[in-house]
């Protein structure tokens, strides 16, 4: 007799105890058959304006229930309901946006080139655009219930490119997500979708079946490292691999230089405290390592933020298997040779933790030895303070980093406006690779007399998807410019998962050569039927 499926609990993490069951674990049935009605629904996707209609009617729809589902996300997530209220904001901004985005149609990326026997060789007549690749596997994070979640960018984004989506909910919020795909579901009913076009599975091992499913055609995750690596493995393992666009882990660097911080300490002090304790550090752009220079300056920016950091009030992790992963990670870090802690994090309480901050000379990070640990992300209210000598140990830190999502630079008002401390016009950098054009010799424009600003620009470029310059990288932006990624391990593909062209992930282009007429689809004819914005023999057309 087959074992009874486990129980899926909602928990409250300010307790960690459970308030009720929501489901059970799917079964390898249960996956496939919610993997084969999104199969089923494809073709009810393939309008655009039902797919806009969806978007747009799934957002008012969570507007609508706005107490409710924040009440749920606050239960099961402790982030609070003004940070929840925010969150639902923006996931609802987000699938309107994407529904805009549907409207206009210029990320099906039409272009066609006319035929042309003059050409040597002679080109045939070509016609490219982009197509929806199909079923959709989504992995939701734990530490967005709403916008990295059920009903955020990965889904939008998969059902604007006209892709239904199956999630794989996340164990810190299974009632959230089912609110949330009830209004989800409810939305495709009311604009004559099956409901297939979106499905939940629960469950570890339903997770693993997921993406193995030969009728799954891509994944989005936010997660671990651990879990990603696992999935993208698994992903790349299958008889036909499929993109896996996941989202692991993130040191997110900081440099301060010795004039930022001679000009504004306490401002960077102060501003470094609340970007690393907000949302009680679980911000995948929280800044984990930030390197700042020894002297006077240093000093006080270390005073500012001890002032602040000690001033934060403890926080409820999202459940006590982080908050224990925590705990044991600063204990690990502060026993370190040579590290301090002005303020220590760790417990708060039974089922609290406060925010705290290492301290560390640079040198110890330049080489590989035991303080590579502080090289790792550590999630929670915790970030390492790397003081430096010069711009030599600035280098040797960067340089051994791996990929980030985020990168940040705080410079002085010179620096920032590309002139040494006498006024005089230093040059803007150019992209170096690998730590390159950093320091005198460096490749690309970031060395041989450019500005400090401009060679640690350089510098730290290829570190990151995002480079932040006077400002905190807490806080993605849901704008057309913004890419949330970066080199691996921070993603494990070039894609953003932030911004409209999150899109791009789920379809493939395909050319058809020397197709009659008759047989071209609609946005390929030549009269242009929907009025696409299109690229015809080079330029846009109309212009």
């Amino acid at each position: 007799m087959a074992a009874a499926a486990a129980p899926v609990w909602s928990v409250d993490p300010r307790t960690g105890k459970p308030r009720e069951q929501v489901a059970v674990e799917a079964t390898a049935a249960e996956v496939d058959a919610a993997v084969r009605a999104a199969h089923a629904a494809r073709a009810s996707l393939a309008d655009r304006a039902v797919r806009t209609a969806l978007l747009r009617r799934a957002a008012d729809l969570l507007d609508e229930a706005g107490d409710q589902v924040i009440e749920a996300a606050d239960a099961e997530t402790a982030l609070g309901p003004g940070r929840l209220t925010g969150e639902l904001g923006r996931t609802t901004y987000q699938l309107r946006t994407f529904a805009d985005i549907v409207a206009e149609g210029a990320f099906l990326d039409v272009r066609i080139d006319h035929a042309d026997p003059a050409l040597a060789p002679p080109r045939p007549d070509l016609r490219r655009y982009k197509i929806p690749l199909g079923p959709v596997a989504v992995y939701s994070a734990s530490n967005f219930p709403l916008a990295f979640s059920v009903p955020g960018g990965d889904t939008a984004s998969a059902l604007a490119a006209g892709c239904p989506v199956v999630v794989k909910v996340h164990p810190d919020h299974p009632a959230t997500s089912e609110l949330c795909a009830a209004l989800l579901r409810r939305a495709a009913t009311d604009v004559g979708l099956p409901q297939g076009v979106l499905s939940l599975v629960h469950g570890f091992q339903a997770g693993i079946d997921l993406v193995r499913h030969p009728l799954i055609t891509a994944a989005g995750f936010t997660g671990s490292v651990r879990g990603g690596r696992a999935l993208y493995d698994a992903a790349a393992a299958r008889p036909h691999p499929i993109p896996f666009h996941g989202e692991l882990g993130s040191l997110n660097p900081v440099v301060v230089t010795e004039a930022a911080a001679g000009e504004r300490a306490e401002q960077i002090g102060a501003g470094l405290a609340a970007s690393m304790t907000l949302g009680v550090g679980q911000f995948c752009v929280k800044p984990g390592l930030v390197l700042a220079p020894e002297g006077e300056a240093g000093d006080r920016l270390l005073t500012s933020l001890t002032a602040a950091v000690s001033d934060t009030e403890p926080g409820v992790l999202l459940d006590h298997r982080m908050r224990d992963a925590f705990l044991d990670g600063v204990r690990t870090r502060a026993e370190l040779p040579d590290v301090q802690v002005p303020v220590t994090p760790g417990a708060g309480g039974e089922h609290t933790v406060s925010a705290g901050f290492l301290a560390v000379p640079a040198a110890r990070l330049a080489a590989e030895g035991p303080h590579d640990v502080l090289l790792e992300e550590c999630f929670g209210p915790v970030t390492v303070l790397a003081r430096y000598a010069d711009e030599a140990e600035i280098v040797a830190v960067l340089a051994r980093l791996p990929g980030n999502l985020t990168a940040t630079l705080q410079l002085s008002e010179a620096e920032s406006a590309g002139t040494d401390e006498e006024g005089r016009d230093t040059g803007g950098a150019g992209h170096g690779s690998d730590g390159a054009g950093l320091g005198a010799g460096g490749a690309g424009h970031g060395g041989d007399g450019a500005g400090l600003g401009a060679r640690l620009l350089s510098g730290l470029t290829p570190l990151a998807g995002r480079v932040v310059v006077n400002g905190w990288p807490t806080g993605v932006a849901v704008a057309p410019a913004q890419h949330h990624g970066g080199p691996y391990p921070a993603t494990t593909s070039t894609s953003t998962s932030v911004g409209g062209t999150a899109v791009e992930r789920w379809l493939r282009p395909v050319a058809y050569q020397d197709t009659p007429p008759a047989l071209l689809p609609p946005e390929l004819r030549e009269d242009n039927p929907l009025g696409l914005p299109r690229q015809v023999d080079g330029r846009a057309e109309g212009a």
